[in-house]
């Protein structure tokens, strides 16, 4: 009985979306083993699952899969994970004296759901004031991509990029909106396959309304070419 009350409790937290922590839950031991100790590992684990469910995987099309799939989780999907895959986001001296704000707006977001380990698939705002220093916009992306590639609920997510900017960039004046499409949602549960989320950060100037305002006024522009 005491099992299948945690059971219920931690399907009710999937399910309500609710995130433990603005930082990824990772064990003290999380990099004892090496990428290649741990894609054996979840390859025996995958074919055990697959197993289960009753498929064969001595069919040529299924074979391959544990392996496949341990290497996508290990260096692919939740590369993140790795401190070592941070990316280096160099700053440059504001030379130009630009001092409105800079936004880089849709900007792809793959990440995985943590609580059923399914997609997340949307876009991230990201805008920022410069205070004397300046990073490169393609670094922008890769800090999204960086933070993504791991089991993620949308909050943590963009509460994680504003941090990463903050310090990077060394001020406050930092804002994140993203918007995405959770398949727990849209293929599974009540298979809403319309809906999206909106999560949002705003750091110091982001915080008034002129300022917040003008950054999402900026992200309902259409950009053409």
């Amino acid at each position: 009985m005491k099992m299948e009350k945690n059971i219920e409790e931690f399907e009710s937290l999937g399910e309500d979306h609710i995130g433990t922590s603005e930082n990824t839950p990772m064990r003290n031991d999380a990099f004892k083993l090496s990428n290649d100790e741990k894609i054996d590992i979840i390859k025996d684990d995958v074919r055990h699952i697959m197993e289960t469910l009753g498929l064969d995987l001595s069919d040529d099309s299924l074979k391959g899969t544990p392996n496949r799939v341990a290497k996508m989780f290990v260096k692919e999907i939740f590369g993140g994970l790795n401190p070592k895959k941070k990316p280096k986001a160099s700053t440059f001296e504001n030379k130009y004296k630009y001092g409105e704000m800079l936004v880089e707006k849709n900007i792809t977001v793959y990440s995985t759901c943590e609580h059923h380990l399914l997609p997340i698939v949307g876009k991230a705002h990201i805008a920022y004031i410069s205070n004397g220093t300046v990073v490169g916009l393609s670094k922008m992306n890769r800090i999204v991509d960086y933070f993504a590639k791991r089991p993620q609920v949308q909050e943590r997510l963009t509460i994680q990029v504003v941090k990463e900017l903050q310090s990077v960039l060394n001020t406050k004046d930092v804002a994140c909106v993203i918007d995405a499409k959770h398949l727990c949602v849209n293929s599974r549960g009540i298979r809403d396959i319309e809906s999206s989320t909106v999560t949002s950060e705003f750091g110091g100037k982001f915080k008034e309304d002129a300022t917040r305002r003008e950054f999402l006024d900026y992200i309902k522009l259409d950009t053409k070419f």
